[in-house]
């Protein structure tokens, strides 16, 4: 198991050097969200991992409400990591979730069979290594993912990964250089 974290550009400016000294060896880093947004922090995060001797993932928050949104959010995610100009080491996480409420605020039914099918979309859209993220809850009552056949990020804190696959998002108060991150295993 080797230790990592997400950010996004709500992490601020990280310390890419203070993140590798602490014995952090990946980063998954947001690159884009809904139908056409970029993270701004994006390019600056990717080049200052990898200055930092970090391997590199991405992901995608979804605002999707159907299939059809899923796989603009697919090119819109590609767009963001290819303008990046920079190779990725580890897949392309597709964030489902509804942690802002948008979805329900926008009438989404929470239909499992839909959800599983938005995120088959995406994966199937995308060109790149990628796989899913969610919490265990979601995993357990809105997402397939034994069906997907992809990497799978499971957001459970506490001390047990349930689903054991690909990422595990252990906490979101892993503490380095006196910012915040939300801590990951990665199973090697």
């Amino acid at each position: 198991m080797i230790k990592g974290i997400d950010v996004s550009y709500h992490n601020g400016a990280v310390d890419w050097q203070a993140v590798a000294a602490a014995g952090i060896e990946f980063a998954i880093i947001r690159s884009s969200y809904g139908l056409q947004s970029k993270d701004n922090m994006f390019t600056k995060n990717v080049a200052g991992a990898k200055a930092a001797g970090l391997k590199v993932g991405a992901y995608h928050y979804s605002y999707a409400l159907c299939v059809k949104d899923a796989i603009q959010e697919a090119a819109n995610c590609r767009e963001a990591i290819d303008s990046c100009g920079v190779l990725l080491d580890l897949p392309v996480f597709f964030d489902m979730e509804d942690a802002d409420g948008y979805k329900k605020r926008n009438g989404f039914s929470f239909d499992p069979a839909e959800i599983t099918a938005m995120c088959k979309a995406f994966i199937d859209n995308i060109g790149l290594d990628c796989g899913v993220y969610a919490s265990y809850w979601w995993f357990a009552n809105y997402i397939d993912w034994r069906s997907l056949g992809c990497a799978v990020w499971n957001a459970q804190w506490g001390e047990n990964d349930d689903i054991k696959g690909y990422l595990w998002q252990y906490t979101d108060r892993l503490e380095i250089g006196g910012k915040c991150f939300d801590g990951n295993i990665r199973y090697i």
